[in-house]
C-alpha cells in the first residue's frame, strides 16, 4: 500500500507522514523522502549551485525516486541516498530501506510525475496558509539548513512561491484527500491511520 503526502513547503507534510507512522508502527512502513532525491551537484561551483531553482521539477532525480519505489513495490530492499542541504550535493553514504507492507512518499512534486501518481493507493494534498509555510520554512532553513534569514526570503519569492503556483498547487487536483490545518489535523489522520490497518489487517 503506498500513500503519497504532497502540499507546498513547509505545509506539515513530514509531520503527518510521522504520526501516521506512530499510529500503524514503524516496522510496517517504508519512508520515503523526495527532499533525498535533489540532483547531485558536486560538479558546480558552490556560488552557482546556490542560484539553483530547487523548486522546479528539474532539480529532483525523478527516474532514481521512480525506480527505488518500484524497487520497494517488488520486494526489493534499496538504497536511499542522503542530500546535504548545505553543499547541495549527495553525500557517499546511503540509507538501507527494506520493503514494507506499507510504503509513504512525501514531498512538494511528488504528485506532478504521473508515473509516481499511478503506483499511489492514497494521495493526501497538504492545504496549509502561505504564512504559516513560510515560517516553517523560515525557521527549519535557519536552523537546520544553516541558511541566513536574507536568503531564504529572496529563495522564496524568487522560486519558491513562483513554482508553488506554477507545479505544487495544480497538483491537488490529482488528490484523494485534501487536509487542511497541516499537521494539526489529528481527526483526519486518526481517519487515515485507521484505513491503512484495516488494510494491513488482511495481510494478517
Amino acid at each position: 500500500m503506498i500513500i503519497g503526502i504532497s502540499g507546498g513547503t513547509g505545509s506539515g507534510k513530514t509531520t503527518i507522514a510521522q504520526k501516521i507512522i506512530s499510529s500503524i508502527g514503524d516496522s510496517n512502513v517504508a519512508y520515503l523522502q523526495q527532499d533525498s532525491y535533489y540532483l547531485n551537484l558536486d560538479a558546480m561551483p558552490l556560488d552557482q549551485r546556490h542560484q539553483v531553482n530547487f523548486d522546479h521539477p528539474d532539480a529532483f532525480d525523478g527516474a532514481l525516486m521512480l525506480r527505488n519505489l518500484e524497487d520497494l513495490c517488488a520486494g526489493k530492499s534499496i538504497d536511499r541516498p542522503v542530500y546535504d542541504f548545505v553543499t547541495h550535493s549527495r553525500k557517499l553514504e546511503t540509507i538501507r530501506v527494506e520493503p514494507l507492507p506499507v510504503i509513504i512518499v512525501d514531498g512538494i512534486l511528488i504528485f506532478y510525475d504521473a508515473r509516481m501518481r499511478s503506483l499511489m493507493d492514497i494521495k493526501i494534498f497538504v492545504d496549509c496558509e502561505a504564512d504559516i509555510r513560510f515560517i516553517r520554512r523560515l525557521e527549519r532553513d535557519i536552523h537546520v539548513r544553516g541558511r541566513t534569514v536574507e536568503s531564504v526570503i529572496e529563495q522564496y519569492l524568487t522560486t519558491v512561491r513562483p513554482m508553488h503556483l506554477q507545479f505544487v498547487a495544480p497538483c491537488m487536483r490529482y488528490a484523494d484527500i485534501i487536509l487542511p490545518e497541516g499537521g494539526f489535523n489529528d481527526t483526519a489522520i486518526d481517519l487515515i491511520s485507521g484505513k491503512i490497518r484495516s488494510v494491513l489487517a488482511t495481510f494478517e
